[in-house]
């Protein structure tokens, strides 16, 4: 009988589709724990794929590819060295497809077990491109009984209380949990019910990286039967975690784990941003990123992402002044690129402006005027940044947070114009106060540099588009705090207009905004993709019809 175990925690980040690469990194961490002394090394869900794989699951090759995979890594366990645990998309004689965790040692693939919980909610569609399987019983890995179960299985009770009901000893679950604000707090609630419920340790590995929206923020943990976090994984970063446990008259319990501590506050929702737009840059292949730089927070805070994700010399900023641009936004997003260290160019959008006017004479015989005007200073900046773009290869990074997405305040076809968004699920006043907090504080592992990087005036200043003479947000719309907790009620919350009067809102200003979030749609559908950070994100969290007769209050 087996009466200790060396298991080690494989926070591994994957690219989708890249089963090779990701073979190779299962490959290295084996390697790495092997020289640690580990008996088993648990990868995360899918990991020999990524996650999420959506459609690709949908092709016979893909999957059938991932499983030649898993078989020729499963061949290299007969050297005497650690076990596998690993995520992988299998498809049966039936043709069923499933979200497996598979089992390898002693040279071949021992078992499986298929996710029998598939996500059908906000991000998730699993029921789309999977099969669920059966209720599963344990897996035996060399005189050990596991508990092997796949991420969601863990959020209801009934798969760890089948597993304990015949006879696991160790509850391991594999995990793709993406990252948003409280769900740190809600796993580790979901991991203690479980442990509760079936007096058992728990394993839980989850995966660290950006893919396309979402971010996963890895954390892994082990919690032994009496609920105490025993072990913990770094957050946000690879990291392999040897765990060492014995069996005691009591069951198994780990005796030796590191703790790390973790991130909170602010600093988690800055570090989702660094990772979802370093990821999303370097997987994709760009060679940097450029931006405009208006001399606002938005852009302001942008930027900084952008150097702290991506180093000064790969971020390119660009100050578009028209006749409206005050002198202080001109200086403001010239200091900023200087503490920032990034290239900074400047082209005046005048000329273009004047263009626009004399084609629009031929047509209408007047120039451009009132919000055409104001557009089309908008589209002229894009034009001139998607040119860089295009000359260079840089990505444009866009810079509209949640705010002005939910209502609108934004031109498509103009500041919209960009392959990715950091800010996207960022409310303005969210935005505030992350500059604050980025001036008085220096993230791990950023490559920006030190001290108060946003230029205190940046931050201060009263936000404008500048785009007509005096122009301040507050024309057009409610001051940030009314409107970003109005637009929490309607958006995160799904409150009604008389739940969101019952708070104290006027009932105008509340239906005035919530027609607004409505008429949006059209536009946030044709906005590019951005770091999910709430549990409600414009995507696939939140589908709603363009095309929409519906005139009721909200």
């Amino acid at each position: 009988m087996t009466n200790s175990l060396k298991i080690s925690l494989a926070q591994l980040n994957p690219v989708v589709g890249d089963i090779e690469g990701n073979v190779a990194k299962i490959r290295a961490a084996r390697l790495a724990a092997s020289g640690q002394g580990a008996d088993l090394v648990v990868g995360t869900e899918l990991c020999v794929t990524g996650y999420p794989p959506e459609d690709l699951i949908l092709k016979n090759a893909f999957v059938r590819a991932a499983m030649k995979a898993v078989e020729e890594l499963a061949v290299e366990t007969a050297d005497g060295g650690p076990g596998l645990i690993i995520g992988t998309p299998w498809l049966d004689e039936d043709g069923r497809r499933f979200n497996a965790a598979a089992v390898l040692d002693d040279g071949k693939v021992q078992t499986l077990r298929f996710k029998w919980d598939l996500p059908n909610y906000g991000v998730f569609d699993e029921k789309r491109v999977f099969d669920s399987g059966e209720l599963p019983g344990p897996v035996n890995f060399r005189g050990v009984r596991l508990g092997l179960a796949v991420c969601e299985d863990m959020w209801t009770p009934d798969v760890a209380e089948t597993l304990m009901e015949s006879g696991a000893e160790i509850l391991v679950i594999i995990n793709g949990s993406p990252y948003e604000r409280d769900k740190v707090d809600v796993r580790m609630n979901h991991a203690v019910a479980r442990v509760t419920e079936a007096e058992l340790p728990l394993i839980y590995v989850n995966q660290v990286g950006g893919q396309d929206e979402l971010v996963f923020d890895g954390g892994s943990f082990v919690l032994n039967a009496d609920r105490r976090m025993v072990a913990a994984s770094k957050q946000f970063v690879e990291d392999l975690t040897l765990t060492e446990w014995a069996r005691g008259d009591d069951g198994w319990i780990c005796v030796s784990g590191e703790v790390n501590d973790w991130i909170e506050g602010r600093e988690r929702i800055y570090q989702a941003m660094v990772l979802g737009l370093r990821d999303y840059v370097n997987k994709n292949g760009f060679p940097g990123v450029i931006l405009g730089l208006s001399g606002g927070i938005d852009s302001g805070i942008t930027a900084v992402v952008a150097v702290d994700a991506l180093g000064h010399d790969r971020v390119h900023c660009v100050m578009m002044p028209s006749p409206y641009t005050r002198e202080d936004s001109l200086e403001d997003a010239l200091e900023l690129a200087e503490r920032l260290g990034v290239r900074y160019d400047s082209a005046n959008i005048g000329p273009a402006m004047g263009a626009f006017d004399e084609m629009l004479i031929e047509i209408f015989n007047e120039p451009a005027s009132g919000v055409t005007a104001e557009n089309i200073q908008s589209r002229a900046r894009g034009a001139l940044l998607m040119a860089v773009s295009n000359s260079t290869g840089s990505m444009l990074v866009t810079t509209g947070n949640k705010s002005e997405m939910s209502v609108g305040y934004a031109t498509i076809y103009g500041d919209m114009n960009g392959g990715y968004s950091v800010i996207k699920d960022v409310y303005k006043s969210d935005v505030f106060a992350l500059c604050h907090w980025r001036n008085a504080h220096y993230p791990k592992e950023v490559l920006g540099p030190e001290g108060e990087v946003i230029p205190k005036r940046m931050i201060s200043k009263p936000p404008s588009a500048e785009l007509r003479p005096d122009q301040k947000d507050e024309d057009s719309l409610p001051p940030y705090e009314m409107l970003d907790a109005i637009l929490h009620g309607l958006i995160e919350e799904d409150l009604s207009g008389a739940e969101l009067e019952a708070k104290g809102f006027d009932a105008a200003i509340v239906q005035r905004i919530w027609r607004l979030l409505e008429l949006s749609e059209y536009k946030r559908r044709q906005a590019p993709p951005g770091v999910k950070l709430t549990s409600r994100s414009f995507g696939r969290d939140r589908r709603y019809p363009i095309t929409n007769a519906f005139r009721g209050k909200a």
